[in-house]
């Protein structure tokens, strides 16, 4: 039977053009662009105080956490707010089953308490500058890809050598607007970074994977910590002489609360959006890519939760792996459904037509772009062939079984015992880079769990990609175990070194190139490798057609639409975004208030259920209505909703006023707006926010670290509020699609 798809649109009746969010990731050097409508919204601030290399700004108090997240500077003293999930795996560095932070927190009453983690960094921008001439210069409309890309690397290379040169500064050259535009960015690097506060998880993941992505949501979702510089105030590895940073900004703490309509911004490292993706790339997300990782990864938490129900131990072991795998895994289910109830590949195929029409009445442009369409969709015909097998690649194989990935960082050494010419020295220094990993790899490892992903990785790969696409030592062991993946990881793990700490470290007393050559683990994780990369070269042409289409379609949209400030995809750079504070309508006849209280935890509680137990201190706390001043008239509010746009790298982002004061943390989005990486749902993209009142009272109130509370500057009045008071959602309703059999 036919299925009848009924879409009933969205209705929206009287909304104020300022009343709906705005997209855009903006960049800070540029955002005098913005500030009219920023300033009508209710911004105190001026570009300046945002953005300067002249003098201290919010760019200043806002870093790059570890290697994936943001967090900001709240003292004089260093001291940095990120979220729980942020730091969670900093948490469990530190943590062992005696002293288990993850799940009792922990809090340092003075510096000589806290816990310094190996391996965390922060980054500070020093400045961002254009660089699309330097980028570009001796290019020519003739070069081929490969070429082009070779002399943009070459150029960029020079640019940041110049501009890190004599210094300690980390330089990066990015691409924006599908390589149309080049801007540099620096960075200073710290080093000694140490624990200082975390709640438990019990409160830091409240909720945990079942309210992961939902509103409402109750979860205390931050972690504390601090940067240390050398004693003259320069970064420095870890010292026990070393000092507390003194910051050129931090934020202020607002506490007087939010109201529905405030303005608000968030500043933060939003890591990857795909706003210009063709209808192509939707068809093939919602058709190939997003279901073939659902997938796997839905094997691989399974196997994880198996393990780590069985055995407390193995549960701290794995949760920061099991967290991380969980979070886009639930991402890509949301993203597909928003994707098919949007009519994404709809809205995408009608700007496309408006493009392909704009070209026909402008010969001028259609010689310039009229090739641009053409090459995205002939390279996605291609590149599709290849979905299954890449991506099986990339979670089965790359992020799958640990036991492959531990094999695939002795092939520095391999290569270094095989030289014609042997060379000790350098043998010896990759030894003793290896040594630095193998007790914190085996410190969280487990061989049951990692035994049975590697079997049921293979076993996937073996059913779903091509057989043509398949390394022939998958085939080859698919037939001597006659199928058996299980008999097959048993194998590997009985003759591997790479499953025993003990034995990869006699391995490296005594490296051997006949022992590494034969050792299962190791020759598996070489022939996929080997097997993709002559994949990968059968696609590059591909997608280097891919890449030029894209880079023409975006250049000829921006030059179709003139006056349209586009903003640019996000990529890891720090990125502006503004809005206000508002509730919304995820479908019809449901309300979602812009806030959620301490009523809901209690409301929640389940002390059978892990994600949702309640510290007993808390609620005391609660029964008691002991919530200080950071209470709202006997109501302890706990998150709340802004209509900014963020994606992944945003974790940990400030969420401050009009004046640049703290008003929270942005740790999550909603799951109706899952497709907004690729498009932004103004009436439903909603940002989620950990209230700064909250923070302080778990702080303050539930772990008694009043001196961490003393450091920071706390601000007990609002902002003036605009002239207009705003309300996204009057009179509005949506309704889902309806499929009807």
């Amino acid at each position: 039977m036919k299925k009848i798809l009924v879409i009933i649109v969205a209705i929206s009746m009287g909304i104020s053009t300022l009343a709906r969010a705005d997209e855009g990731m903006w960049i800070p050097l540029l955002i005098n662009k913005n500030m009219a409508e920023m300033q009508k919204l209710g911004l105190k601030l001026s570009a300046e105080d945002i953005y300067s290399i002249n003098h201290s700004s919010l760019k200043d108090a806002v870093i790059i956490f570890g290697g994936g997240c943001t967090g900001e500077i709240v003292s004089p003293e260093g001291l940095i707010l990120t979220n729980h999930h942020c730091g969670y795996g900093s948490i469990q560095q530190v943590s062992t089953p005696e002293k288990n932070y993850l799940d009792n927190g922990f809090w340092a009453m003075n510096k000589d308490e806290e816990i310094p983690v190996e391996g965390l960094k922060v980054q500070f921008l020093q400045y961002m500058k254009e660089v699309t001439a330097e980028s570009l210069k001796g290019l020519t409309n003739d070069l081929n890809e490969t070429r082009r890309d070779s002399m943009i690397n070459a150029n960029n290379k020079v640019i940041i050598e110049e501009a890190t040169k004599d210094t300690k500064f980390r330089g990066i050259v990015e691409s924006f607007y599908g390589g149309n535009e080049y801007y540099l960015f620096v960075y200073e690097v710290y080093n000694d970074i140490r624990l200082v506060g975390t709640p438990p998880e019990s409160i830091g993941k409240f909720g945990a994977d079942t309210d992961n992505w939902m509103w409402p949501r109750h979860t205390g979702d931050f972690s504390m910590f601090r940067v240390y510089t050398a004693p003259d105030g320069t970064s420095a590895k870890y010292a026990g002489e070393n000092i507390p940073m003194k910051p050129k900004h931090f934020l202020p703490i607002n506490i007087a609360g939010v109201d529905q309509g405030d303005y608000a911004m968030i500043m933060g490292f939003p890591g990857s959006t795909d706003r210009y993706l063709s209808s192509f790339g939707v068809d093939q997300a919602i058709n190939l890519s997003n279901p073939t990782i659902v997938d796997i990864r839905a094997e691989k938490l399974r196997l994880m939760r198996e393990g780590m129900d069985a055995n407390e131990a193995v549960r701290l072991q794995y949760s920061s792996k099991y967290a991380r795998t969980a979070n886009y895994w639930k991402y890509f289910i949301g993203q597909t459904k928003g994707l098919k109830r949007l009519n994404v590949k709809g809205q995408k195929q009608e700007l496309e037509a408006e493009f392909e029409n704009w070209l026909n009445h402008n010969p001028l442009e259609k010689e310039k772009y009229g090739q641009a369409l053409t090459l995205i969709a002939n390279a996605y015909e291609v590149i599709g062939g290849y979905v299954p097998a890449r991506y099986y690649f990339m979670e089965a194989i790359y992020r799958g079984p640990e036991i492959l990935g531990a094999a695939n960082k002795f092939n520095k050494l391999a290569k270094l015992l095989h030289a014609k010419k042997e060379d000790p020295a350098a043998i010896q220094e990759a030894v003793n880079q290896i040594k630095e990993g193998v007790d914190g790899y085996f410190k969280d490892y487990n061989d049951a769990i990692d035994r049975n992903l590697l079997a049921s990785m293979m076993r996937m790969y073996h059913e779903n990609v091509p057989l043509d696409q398949q390394p022939a030592y998958l085939l080859k062991m698919d037939k001597k175990f006659k199928g058996d993946y299980n008999k097959y990881a048993d194998y590997v793990f009985a003759k591997s070194m790479f499953a025993s700490k003990e034995k990869v470290t006699a391995f490296l007393a005594k490296p051997n190139k006949k022992v590494l050559d034969k050792d299962p683990a190791f020759e598996a994780v070489n022939a996929f490798f080997a097997n993709y990369r002559n994949m990968t070269a059968k696609t590059n042409e591909a997608y280097a057609n891919l890449a030029k289409g894209n880079r023409l379609f975006i250049a000829g949209l921006r030059e179709m639409n003139p006056e349209t400030n586009y903003a640019p995809d996000a990529n890891f750079t720090m990125r502006l975004t503004y809005g206000t504070v508002q509730d919304y309508y995820p479908a019809d006849a449901i309300h979602f208030e812009y806030f959620t209280t301490m009523d809901g935890i209690m409301q929640k509680e389940d002390p059978d259920n892990f994600e949702f137990i309640v510290p007993a201190k808390l609620k005391e706390l609660y029964q008691a209505k002991d919530f200080g001043p950071y209470g709202d008239d006997g109501v302890m509010k706990v998150c709340f909703l802004t209509n900014h746009d963020i994606t992944g790298g945003n974790s940990g982002s400030p969420v401050m006023n009009a004046n640049g004061e703290l008003l929270g943390l942005a740790f999550d989005g909603n799951w109706e707006a899952m497709s907004g990486d690729i498009a932004f749902e103004p009436e439903l993209q909603r940002t989620i926010n950990v209230d700064i009142r909250y923070v302080l009272f778990i702080i303050d109130k539930f772990a008694g670290a009043k001196n961490l509370i003393d450091e920071m500057t706390l601000v007990s009045e609002k902002p003036e509020p605009a002239d207009e008071v705003i309300d996204v959602n009057t009179n509005a309703a949506f309704i889902e699609p309806v499929v009807v059999q």
